[in-house]
């Protein structure tokens, strides 16, 4: 039996979140490294598989499908022994997960993703950041946040709906958020910090799915490395640049 083929990008949120849910249910896959920041998606190769030329996307014999949400829909239906809490038999659970996908991307994705692009990603990508951008962003992101708090976990389960069990809504719409593991420390606590039940909500999501949350999400702490040595070096230019001024002033 062949395969699933898995075409991602750990650094893609929807990419992990597919990932994650392959690794908890034990689907078999193989999983085909994609990279945005080489531009890989561009690809003539690609574009045969996604036209739109975005990740992930799975080929399942000769079955080919993107956007990350239909794909999370295709693989808890496909499979044989996935848990009905990922996508729930019955009607009216199963609609209310697809609520909370259709508002994701237009709202939380919204957010979340031009504004770690614009506040730190940019120049990681060799792009330049854009405050206005990132300022606009905010605004929806710390909006989807609170609708987050107050509507879709305004009940007393650990998980969006009231469910006592993740379904692929919590998988996609965390992987969204984890993303902002990116920002300083300050800037997480500004915007994640009023919001208690996002962050537990967030760690319970993390231990339903250990180790494999864990272990696909390890790229984004590779990267906030990265972001943080560069800020570090542009720092240390500054002092250096300071001086040396004064000295240059006396020559």
């Amino acid at each position: 039996m062949l395969k699933v083929k898995v075409y991602a990008d750990r650094m893609s949120q929807p990419s992990r979140a597919v990932l994650i849910f392959c690794k908890v249910n034990g689907i078999e896959f193989d999983e085909i490294k994609v990279e945005i920041s080489k531009r890989q998606q561009l690809s003539p190769e690609f574009a045969d598989i996604n036209p739109f030329k975005k990740l992930p996307a799975i080929v399942d014999g000769r079955f080919k499908l993107f956007e990350s949400h239909a794909i999370l829909i295709y693989l808890a239906s496909a499979f044989p022994g996935i848990p009905d809490h990922w996508y729930p038999a019955d009607l009216s659970r199963r609609a209310r997960v697809h609520s909370v996908l259709d508002w994701h991307h237009l709202n939380l994705r919204h957010g979340a993703a031009p504004f770690v692009l614009h506040t730190v990603l940019a120049p990681v990508l060799g792009l330049p950041l854009n405050p206005q951008a990132a300022a606009e962003a905010e605004k929806i992101l710390i909006s989807s946040l609170s609708k987050l708090e107050n509507i879709w976990l305004k009940g007393n389960g650990r998980y969006l709906l009231g469910g006592l069990r993740p379904s692929i809504a919590d998988l996609s719409l965390v992987c969204e958020i984890m993303q902002l593991e990116l920002l300083d420390e300050k800037d997480q606590e500004r915007i994640l910090g009023p919001h208690k039940k996002v962050q537990q909500w967030i760690e319970s999501t993390r231990d339903a799915t250990r180790p494999h949350f864990d272990e696909v999400h390890k790229v984004l702490y590779k990267v906030k490395e990265i972001i943080r040595a560069k800020k570090s070096n542009q720092g240390d230019g500054v002092m250096q640049s300071r001086t040396k001024t004064p000295l240059a002033s006396k020559m």
